[in-house]
């Protein structure tokens, strides 16, 4: 999956806590100048898996995991000793035996891709790119500090590492937050779990480098001053980071999942449209509101139950209030199933006390102590919570679990680092304060793995920690207020996370609702809710959810509107074959598909603030709507051959900003020229196999794409079980080649009809398939050119 990133140089959790230092109780305040020790220089030694540099009272190891991964270990105390467990690593292999050059006062440790430049005299790393160009050095003033601290009786340090970055680097990354910057540059970035807020210790940088502070502590980002970048962990043993070398950040994000785990592939019906709102009240009420999506011809693949359907939280009946209307929940599903419908119940990670299993959990001591919560960090808890609670569930016919308030939340008003001062089976809840997340969804993940192959996992939930993506998540921006201000937040906010390495987030299309509740009548929300809905199609997931004050919010519940956002679902199930596609490269290739624009252009400085415009996949460039009553926007179209415009087809300059017009049922969207975009028919819903496939061609350059298919849910994906077909556009000679189709599944069609269209004014734009082809062919697995007439 990984092909030239080989796994096994990559540290096991035992290896990494080998070569962490062992930090004595009694340390005092110490930096790396070891003012102890006056100037004495550093001394430098290597080992068989490292370099161990020790100045004064401070000791740090560099270890090389791969041609472009180190790890360093800085702390007050011995080279090498015990480190708590990371369970967001994978296992991997042993660090590798550095090479090291000694030159008078530095000492140069290379790899193929890296070096690290080390300061003998003053004991400063800095880090460079084969061509010698630096990427990261650390600050001279004060590069490292450690300040002991005694936490929940624990003697840890509080510990800094500062870098002076470069002047024009842009930064990214660092999970989800709601301040509406994209550039992290001259930003204070608290990294705690917090509704709406996802911390993830991981920022990428233009320069071609990432960087993971690898700790589940309280953490602080801090580049207030512009020369100097200050990273901070509340309670730790030691600074403990890797830096990852690209060189682009696509790379980057490829070795961070590589030590972290893949991003699994949901099932096809869950790249379709998700109906969600808060709340429906009944199984009869999924099953009205499906009916009418059937009836009006509405494409739809999931209904979403959230909150309150059970008679006490924590335990798996239902009230009798959600029974009233249709007593047979499982024969609900059933009937869901059989118009193609999923559906997906919010659980929760905290318990009404008066609940069987709370009282359980507590007698066998699974409950975090002073909380409602279970503990997550123990296994044993974990077998509990699926065996209990959410393998009933599953067991009645689910298709997908909301892993709610997942931070987690405490309802006293808490909401901010809440595991700060308790104690978790893993450890001191300081240490592992962020890290819930990651282990509430892998539990739930991996005991669906175990229960069965038949139906990919599908994780809804609100926080995230590093290594999520394994566990077959999508992040959703939280209980954010439908507001103008909020939507536009949301699209760096989701940029941000994604360029974290997460692939998969979502938004609460308008908001979720309180303290602002809104009104689906209303033309002022149904405004907004048109320009969020068109970028949630370019989402990784389309998802609308939210309380409205007339208790409504199906897509045909926003009167007048109504029209434009049915029309915008039909876009997005057109768009399928190219989505789904692009889901593949996220699982296969560790692949980011909504991208912001440093990821393709990061030597182009126009786009590093440009936060509200984004690539979806290689193909399409979106800059959605952002302000009440625009007539128009600026649109920059980086550099490419030409682009095209979507809905008209014109041929557009690339390097320029323009002004778009923006009429309400469009979004502006380009096209660069040399995509290859295979467009499905308007279906009802995703299950279908796709027999006929239209393949619109943006002339200019040559195009490959590979189109992905399989048999849309199961895991015999992981088999083998698949097809893809390499796509190849000859511009010159306008010919499309589609090469031989690699592997087969059950059900797949012997036959496509594919339908060429290249694209030019007037011809080949919008959602509707053109009155005219420009070649057609039968494409039976065998390599096929079908040239433009």
């Amino acid at each position: 999956m990984v092909d030239s990133l080989d796994r096994r140089r990559f540290l096991t959790a035992s290896a990494i806590a080998g070569a962490a230092a062992v930090l004595p109780a009694a340390a005092v305040e110490a930096d790396a100048q070891g003012a102890s020790d006056g100037d004495a220089s550093a001394t430098l030694e290597e080992t068989s898996s490292a370099v161990v540099l020790r100045k004064g009272a401070e000791t740090i190891t560099i270890s090389v995991l791969g041609p472009d991964v180190i790890h360093v270990v800085a702390g007050a105390g011995a080279a090498n000793g015990v480190s708590s467990p990371k369970p967001w690593f994978l296992a991997g292999g042993e660090p590798q035996k550095p090479e090291v050059v000694r030159t008078g006062n530095k000492a140069t440790l290379r790899t193929p891709k890296l070096s690290v430049e080390i300061d003998l005299k003053d004991g400063l790393l800095r880090f460079l790119d084969e061509a010698g160009k630096t990427l990261l050095q650390e600050s001279a003033r004060v590069p490292r500090r450690y300040v002991p601290t005694e936490v929940n009786g624990e003697k840890l340090f509080r510990v800094e590492q500062r870098f002076f970055p470069d002047a024009l680097e842009g930064i990214y990354g660092l999970g989800q937050h709601q301040s509406g910057v994209f550039d992290q540059r001259g930003t204070v970035v608290e990294l705690a779990q917090a509704n709406a807020n996802v911390s993830i210790p991981l920022f990428v940088s233009t320069l071609g480098y990432g960087l993971l502070w690898n700790t589940a502590s309280k953490s602080y980002f801090d580049n207030r001053f512009p020369t100097e970048l200050k990273l901070t962990a509340e309670a730790a043993d030691a600074i403990d980071y890797y830096v990852f070398y690209g060189p682009s950040i696509d790379r980057v994000i490829r070795i961070y999942r590589a030590m972290t785990g893949a991003a699994p592939l949901f099932g096809r019906w869950a790249y379709g449209f998700v109906q969600s709102k808060d709340r429906y009240r009944s199984a009869k009420d999924l099953l009205d509101i499906a009916a009418e999506y059937r009836q009006q011809k509405v494409p739809l693949d999931l209904m979403v139950q959230d909150w309150f359907w059970w008679k006490l939280q924590g335990d798996p009946q239902y009230s009798a209030d959600y029974l009233k209307p249709w007593p047979d929940v499982s024969a609900a599903l059933r009937k869901l199933h059989k118009e193609s419908v999923h559906a997906m119940i919010s659980v929760w990670a905290k318990f009404d006390t008066k609940s069987h299993n709370y009282n359980e959990m507590k007698r066998l001591g699974f409950i975090i102590p002073g909380t409602d919560i279970y503990d997550a960090t123990n296994p044993a808890a974990r077998d509990y919570y699926w065996k209990h609670l959410m393998g009933v569930k599953f067991a009645e016919g689910w298709d997908a679990f909301w892993l709610d308030s997942s931070e987690p939340e405490i309802w006293n008003g808490q909401s901010d680092a809440v595991l700060d001062h308790l104690q978790l089976s893993i450890g001191n809840g300081a240490r592992y304060t962020n890290v819930f997340p990651l282990m509430h969804t892998g539990g739930v993940h991996d005991h669906w793995r175990k229960t069965s192959d038949r139906k990919r996992v599908f994780i809804l939930t609100r926080s995230a920690f590093l290594g999520q993506q394994r566990n077959a998540t999508t992040v959703w921006s939280g209980d954010i207020i439908g507001s103008w201000m909020t939507f536009r937040r949301q699209i760096s906010a989701g940029l941000n996370f994604q360029m974290s390495g997460l692939p998969y987030w979502t938004t609460d299309i308008a908001g979720y609702g309180w303290p602002y509740e809104r009104d689906t009548n209303d033309p002022d929300y149904q405004e907004l809710y048109v320009r969020w809905y068109q970028y949630g199609v370019f989402c990784p997931i389309l998802r609308t959810h939210g309380h409205r004050s007339n208790d409504a919010n199906e897509l045909f519940s926003y009167g007048p509107r109504a029209p434009i956002l049915i029309a915008f679902d039909k876009l997005r199930y057109r768009l399928l074959p190219y989505i789904y596609s692009l889901a593949w490269r996220v699982t296969n290739d560790a692949y980011t598909m909504q991208r912001g624009l440093p990821m393709d252009w990061p030597s182009d400085r126009r786009v590093r603030d440009i936060g509200d415009e984004f690539m979806f996949g290689p193909a399409f460039l979106v800059a959605p709507v952002t302000e009440p009553g625009a007539k128009d926007r600026s649109v920059y179209l980086p550099q490419a051959v030409a682009w095209y415009d979507f809905w008209t087809g014109q041929r557009l300059n690339a390097g320029q900003t323009i002004q778009q017009a923006t009429p309400l049922d469009q979004v502006p969207l380009y096209v660069r020229a040399g995509s290859i975009v295979p467009l499905g028919r308007i279906v009802q819903d995703a299950d279908g196999q796709v027999k006929e496939l239209e393949v619109r061609v943006y002339p200019g350059a040559d195009g490959d794409f590979e189109w992905y298919s399989d048999a849309g849910d199961s895991y015999d994906y992981e088999k083998g079980l698949r097809r893809t077909v390499a796509m190849h556009w000859d511009d010159a000679a306008r010919t499309l080649t589609m090469g031989e189709a690699r592997g087969r599944y059950p059900g797949m069609p012997d036959r496509i009809h594919i339908r060429l269209v290249v694209v030019g004014e007037g011809h080949g734009a919008g959602t509707e398939s053109p009155a005219t082809i420009d070649g057609e062919a039968a494409y039976e697995g065998k390599s096929i050119r079908v040239a433009s007439s």
